[in-house]
């Protein structure tokens, strides 16, 4: 066993560290490469539903002939203010303004004799962002412009601090719009204009509390127009060639939105503004920080600006150059976008609350019906409990399920998605229970598991959009993940991978002619190594925590199914195995070029340069306080106790429902014990602790009460009656278990 363990790490690391430079689309620099200089616009507030031909001429002629995207604004705090997006276009990290409420605005640059602008209390910008969580480092856009001979300009306030220096200063600055000369717009390479007409409107209607809050439609057309009206001022001045980068860069009120992103070239700026230039379809954005289509974030702004003035990208900057690929993302599927983010966000909590409800009081029925009532009395309710196990294990693949239909455009999407998951529940439940497999003890329980790790396994390979907008995924309005694996797609993938392993392993076994047990290891082993590389590998799963955690896990199912003797110091090892293999695949993702890495890659830079530290300590501290989350909390101490109190305690809760299944099926015992184990280990190498084991409890003891429901019901028919002959033994299940892996099957 100890040649096949090793045998599953190395394989799971070379296949992992297959080259992930063959992306599958194609893609090109946007906008447009290097092409010198470069202008940015910032519009904060801007959205896609304010772009329409009506609204904004200007800036809808851009984004037809441009490349266009969603663009993720996520700062440090719930929401981004305008000086926050400023200052993380500044740092290409996530920054923001210390202690000011969006309400108050900071104090504006002072302009100087020179040309250029000084700007009060930064050295507190400086210190409150190196210091903080995301150590940003003030001014590297401008130090990058410097290093390479070139300067950085701001027009209008906001823009001085996005091309303010480490110290604060502003080199070239001119205080508004309507005060730059036709000079002024080809001084520098790199040139930030603030266009602030749509967050205005909302700051002046702001709330009793003084904070920004929504507005009108019209109110908010008419701030719309005027914004265009300025980007069409800056397009015409600008000169021949340049390329123009134009984003909504910050929230207007307490409730993130995702944010309109437009890239074009000079040739497309051209073609927009009608000055010659070949016509052109547009495309779509992505970057290599979300990898996603169609989809930008607040940091990669900085990185392509840099790229198209033809300077340097630091290694500092998180985010990575914009590139176009594929055709246009037409406007309303990008809208689309913040639809599907803003209904995921507002049934979030009420989802979770109803899934503790729904938890707590379906183990408290369960417990009744394994303990109470005669066998007549209690046969329909057994029944009616296990197709509510099936159906509470089937929740988390229908959370994904339900976005292989695009919900978000009905006219409702809300009443769609409440809809659609107990649709897709009962799909999950009905090809669990009706299909030939049924009539084994684990073929429902292995069904579902395969069904839930099969889900993810596709959906990782394809991109992710499953978990993307999911109740149980992620979404850009929070901006943790954009690719891979989230935590809570991550505890389901593995808990299903295990559980899956040994429903598997024990059909192996049950059918193997000589070394049931090996043969029921290897299936382990070899779904095992699947899953590590769909889990680690930078290019799929990109998941460092995960790779940790499921090693021992997974190991440890192998080694009980294989009959191995199990002890701490094998234990110790297989951990150390995973924190190996991660840190392997995570020092050649590093190798790769700066812009091609995942954050695998970037932490062991961050390492390297000394950052490593406050990652981890801000990663531990976010797990601690999980644990006083009160939503998931319960769920796994419900979970738990039922597992170990009422199905396997039968001198406490007289019920030995589980034990019947365990004599029937040993390599259940086995799955439960490396899932538990991999959650456990899980929830310490997680940043968002106890829900990887909440969830993994959610999936894991409904499918063990599921078959113990099954065994208690065989153990249950299989009692001879005075005028009937004692029913032959299920096919598969006790005699070929006596055969192949040596376990004696006791019918109570």
């Amino acid at each position: 066993m100890g040649w096949a363990l090793a045998a599953l790490v190395v394989g799971a690391l070379l296949a992992a560290l297959t080259p992930a430079a063959a992306r599958a689309d194609a893609t090109t620099p946007a906008p447009g490469g290097k092409s010198g200089k470069v202008a940015f616009i910032g519009v904060p507030a801007l959205m896609w539903r304010d772009v329409t031909p009506a609204n904004m001429p200007n800036l809808s002629r851009l984004a037809r002939h441009g490349s266009t995207g969603s663009l993720s604004v996520k700062a440090v705090g719930p929401r981004t203010c305008p000086t926050d997006g400023w200052l993380s276009v500044s740092a290409g990290v996530r920054s923001a303004y210390p202690g000011v409420p969006c309400v108050h605005e900071p104090p504006y640059p002072t302009p100087d004799k020179q040309g250029g602008a000084t700007i009060s209390y930064f050295n507190q910008v400086i210190a409150a962002n190196d210091g903080g969580d995301f150590e940003a480092r003030t001014g590297t856009l401008t130090s990058a412009a410097q290093a390479a001979g070139k300067c950085v300009q701001a027009i209008g306030p906001g823009a001085g601090y996005g091309a303010a220096d480490p110290h604060g200063r502003v080199r070239h600055y001119v205080p508004s719009l309507d005060e730059a000369k036709q000079a002024d717009w080809s001084r520098c390479a790199v040139t930030l204009a603030d266009v602030s007409d749509v967050y205005q409107a909302h700051r002046r209607a702001a709330a009793s509390d003084g904070e920004p809050t929504e507005i009108p439609a019209a109110a908010r057309a008419a701030a719309a127009k005027s914004a265009d009206r300025r980007i069409g001022q800056i397009l015409d001045a600008l000169p021949q060639g340049t390329s123009v980068v134009v984003a909504g860069i910050s929230d207007h009120d307490r409730v993130p939105h995702l944010r309109a992103a437009v890239a074009a070239d000079g040739s497309e700026v051209a073609a927009a503004t009608g000055k010659g230039g070949a016509a052109a379809d547009g495309g779509t954005l992505t970057s290599g920080s979300v990898r996603r289509s169609g989809m930008v974030i607040l940091p990669d702004i900085t990185a392509t600006l840099l790229q198209s003035a033809d300077i340097p990208v630091p290694g500092q900057v998180i985010g990575a150059p914009w590139e176009q690929s594929g055709q246009a993302t037409g406007q309303q599927a990008l809208a689309d976008d913040d639809v599907a983010a803003q209904t995921v966000r507002d049934l979030l909590p009420w989802f979770f609350a109803g899934l503790v409800i729904v938890q707590l009081v379906f183990y408290a029925g369960a417990a009744a019906a394994l303990r109470w009532g005669s066998a007549r009395r209690r046969r329909g309710t057994l029944a009616a409990v296990r197709i509510a196990a099936l159906a509470s294990a089937a929740i988390p693949v229908s959370t994904y399920l339900v976005n292989l239909v695009p919900w978000w455009r009905v006219g409702h999407p809300l009443t769609a998605l409440l809809i659609g998951i107990p649709v897709a529940v009962a799909v999950v439940v009905a090809v669990a229970a009706c299909g030939p497999w049924r009539r084994a003890l684990l073929g429902p329980f292995t069904v579902v598991a395969v069904l839930t790790a099969g889900t993810l396994a596709v959906d990782v390979v394809t991109g992710s959009n499953l978990q993307l907008n999911s109740l149980m995924g992620y979404t850009a309005l929070v901006g943790g993940r954009y690719y891979g694996f989230g935590n809570i797609a991550f505890s389901v993938f593995v808990t299903s991978i295990i559980l899956g392993s040994a429903g598997l392993a024990q059909w192996v076994a049950a059918r193997a002619r000589s070394r049931g047990r090996m043969w029921a290891a290897i299936t382990v082993l070899v779904v095992g190594a699947v899953g590590l590389v769909l889990d680690g590998a930078p290019f799929l799963g990109a998941d460092f925590g995960g790779v940790i955690a499921l090693v021992p896990g997974l190991a440890l199912t192998a080694m009980l199914v294989g009959g191995v003797r199990v002890s701490l110091w094998r234990l110790g090892v297989l951990c150390v195995a995973g924190g190996v293999l991660v840190m392997s695949i995570a020092t050649l993702d590093y190798l790769r070029p700066p812009s091609a890495r995942t954050h695998l890659g970037r932490f062991v830079a961050q390492l390297i340069e000394g950052d490593g530290i406050p990652v981890i300590m801000r990663k531990f501290n976010a797990m601690v306080h999980t644990f006083g989350n009160m939503t998931l909390t319960p769920i796994m101490l419900a979970a738990l106790v039922f597992l170990f109190f009422v199905l396997r305690r039968p001198d406490k809760a007289r019920a030995v429902a589980l034990d019947a299944a365990f004599a029937r099926a040993p390599m259940l015992r086995a799955g439960l014990i490396g899932a538990l184990t991999t959650a456990t280990v899980g929830t310490f190498v997680n940043d968002s602790g106890v829900a990887v084991i909440a969830l993994a409890v959610t999936l894991a003891v409904p499918l063990a009460l599921t078959t113990a429901i099954r065994a208690q019901q065989l153990d249950e028919a299989a009692v001879p009656r005075p005028d009937a002959p004692e029913p032959p033994a299920e096919e598969g299940e006790a005699a070929g278990l006596e055969e192949t892996a040596g376990v004696s099957a006791d019918r109570r």
